[in-house]
């Protein structure tokens, strides 16, 4: 086999070497136009040291992300003046306080009478308890229970929500002292009369006591007939 001489070698080496060139200039060109994606790695693709990229899954959108929800409470919560609780202080004038608002209207009125003959004489009357919902009698109710060691015990000092007339708005808890004692001699004037010996703060509306007196009182309210409806 004969080799061509060295001139010839060299000819065709000068004559490939442009060509090559001129190749590889248009191919970068071509690259650099349309941004080739194999020498442009994506973001979302691209794996972090040590990751495989197979993996990866992209990032979860806004409207696909678990929505947190702040919990319900299932119970209302300890009963608050809404439910009856009486602030300090509360006197029969309080339209405000619900505890005296949602009193029956002619008991209130009754009350409204006596405690301003009471003010003339100095002595005031402050509102213990008054109307109070259902809910805050039961929670009452459970607690005398816890108190007495039962049930038969509670219902000496505490009705049902279905038999308590403080739940209907017919019966008030009056203090001080001072106040219950004038109430218990000088009420029946107004119609206002203590139901339970063992209750000297519990007054309810007995429309007929100015002419006939107070009724009777009961031991305690498991005495009451209407306590056993």
């Amino acid at each position: 086999m004969t080799r061509p001489p060295p001139s010839a070698r060299t000819s065709t080496l000068r004559f490939r070497q442009p060509l090559v060139v001129g190749l590889v200039a248009v191919l970068a060109a071509i690259v650099v136009a349309i941004g080739h994606p194999l020498l442009t790695p994506s973001s979302d693709s691209a794996a972090t040291p040590g990751q495989d990229s197979s993996t990866l899954q992209p990032a979860p959108s806004l409207s696909d992300r678990p929505r947190s929800h702040a919990p319900h409470s299932e119970s209302r919560g300890a009963p608050d003046e809404a439910d009856g609780v009486v602030p300090d202080g509360v006197t029969v004038l309080d339209d405000e306080v619900p505890a005296v608002a949602n009193l029956d209207a002619e008991l209130l009125d009754a009350l409204r009478r006596a405690a301003q003959d009471a003010t003339d004489d100095g002595v005031a009357f402050t509102v213990n308890r008054g109307w109070r919902s259902a809910a805050y009698q039961e929670e009452l109710l459970r607690k005398a229970v816890a108190q007495h060691g039962s049930e038969a015990g509670a219902a000496r000092w505490v009705a049902t929500a279905t038999t308590s007339p403080h739940v209907a708005g017919d019966a008030v808890d009056i203090g001080p002292d001072r106040a219950t004692d004038r109430l218990s001699e000088h009420g029946s004037a107004y119609g206002l009369c203590r139901i339970y010996r063992n209750e000297p703060w519990h007054f309810e509306l007995r429309t007929d006591a100015a002419d006939r007196g107070c009724p009777r009182m009961y031991a305690d309210p498991t005495q009451d007939p209407r306590m056993r409806q």
